[in-house]
């Protein structure tokens, strides 16, 4: 439901009204003058009255010349809005948990305060908008709606941006959210390099006003492969800085394999870990273990971690061979007794299930 011109007009004359309502009424009717006398009034009404209209006046000018510009906001049902391809956060992996804080607020507040950013779109029929800016206030609002609250709307603003002012404008939203991990932006940076600035690496830099060796980074980081992010905990664990030194190490060929060869190894043990209710692999170990995989066994010779749920390993397999096996128990962790023998256990286990244990 949109904001009518009469309300806004309301609210560019609130102080001229008020001054007009706070004016003295006028004095009892003094005996009538003269026709030929002009009706005085008083000198602080006849001055505000004068303001009121002057003010009148001045209002309607500015919104007619375009120097005042009316902001529309909507009621929307999120189901009629999609959203839009070129922002960096992935709706995807959005759930009630890591949206949780932002759900309880609008519970809070009895309904979203703070408007999203959409555009009108065409050729949709399952959808009348796009969103732009507010990718978790949708979520959010959907949410509600699913679970006890279907009477909450969407609160969005209409904007009529083009592709690149879009990605621009929630790029700027996106820069001041902490949620929004590196690769996320990275990746989001890729797509726009090729979508908006023509592979221009400069032209997108100034139009962001971001550094131009900062970007390039950023486009980097967003060229490692899936497969190598798999080895991850979670894709918000790439970050920048870390992960600038494995990108360029991708680009030798002999590197990539072994690197990818290392990050399946990382992928299953990490589901392991996912299964047995074990901390994940740290994501310093994992790096470390990638960027060391293409010096061979001697520098990426640990085949399995067992990590307390700080994330400081406890325990690791170092060889595995005819001799026997060769596990680390590393000092620090913060592991006990009873930790180290569970992760023995898991040790053994893991090394059973590949293949590689005592028993062969």
């Amino acid at each position: 439901m949109a904001r009518t011109q009469k309300d806004y007009l309301a609210d560019l004359l609130a102080e001229e009204a008020a001054a007009e309502a706070a004016a003295p009424a006028p004095a009892a009717p003094a005996p009538l003058p003269s026709p030929a006398a002009e009706p005085e009034l008083p000198p602080r009404l006849a001055r505000t009255r004068g303001t009121t209209l002057l003010g009148r006046e001045s209002a309607l000018a500015r919104v007619a010349s375009g120097e005042v510009r009316q902001v529309t906001q909507l009621l929307l049902d999120p189901a009629r809005v999609r959203i839009w391809p070129g922002n960096a956060r992935v709706y995807a992996d959005l759930n009630e948990e890591n949206v949780r804080e932002l759900i309880d607020s609008i519970v809070a507040e009895n309904g979203q305060k703070v408007p999203a950013v959409v555009r009108r779109i065409e050729g949709d029929p399952d959808h009348d908008y796009e969103v732009i800016a507010g990718t978790r206030r949708h979520f959010a609002i959907s949410w509600l709606r699913a679970h006890s609250y279907p009477d909450m709307q969407f609160v969005a603003q209409v904007a009529q941006l083009d592709d690149e002012a879009a990605f621009r404008l929630a790029d700027l939203e996106n820069r001041a959210r902490k949620d929004v991990s590196d690769l996320e932006r990275a990746r989001n940076y890729a797509e726009a390099l090729k979508a908006h600035y023509g592979n221009h690496l400069t032209r997108m830099a100034e139009r962001l006003k971001l550094s131009k060796g900062w970007l390039s980074k950023m486009i980097k980081v967003a060229g490692i492969p899936d497969a190598v992010i798999a080895a991850f905990a979670s894709p918000a664990d790439v970050l920048l800085k870390p992960a600038y030194p494995l990108a360029q190490a991708l680009d030798d060929k002999v590197a990539a394999k072994a690197i990818l060869a290392e990050a399946k190894a990382l992928t299953r043990a990490q589901a392991d870990r996912r299964a047995s209710g074990h901390a994940p692999i740290a994501a310093a170990d994992v790096l470390r273990r990638l960027l060391s995989a293409p010096s061979g066994p001697k520098a990426a010779d640990e085949l399995y971690q067992w990590a307390m749920p700080s994330g400081r390993t406890a325990l690791s397999v170092l060889s595995v061979n005819r001799q026997g096996v060769t596990v680390r128990l590393h000092a620090g962790s913060g592991a006990s007794r009873d930790h180290l023998v569970n992760a023995f256990r898991d040790a053994l286990d893991q090394l059973e299930r590949e293949g590689r244990g005592l028993q062969r």
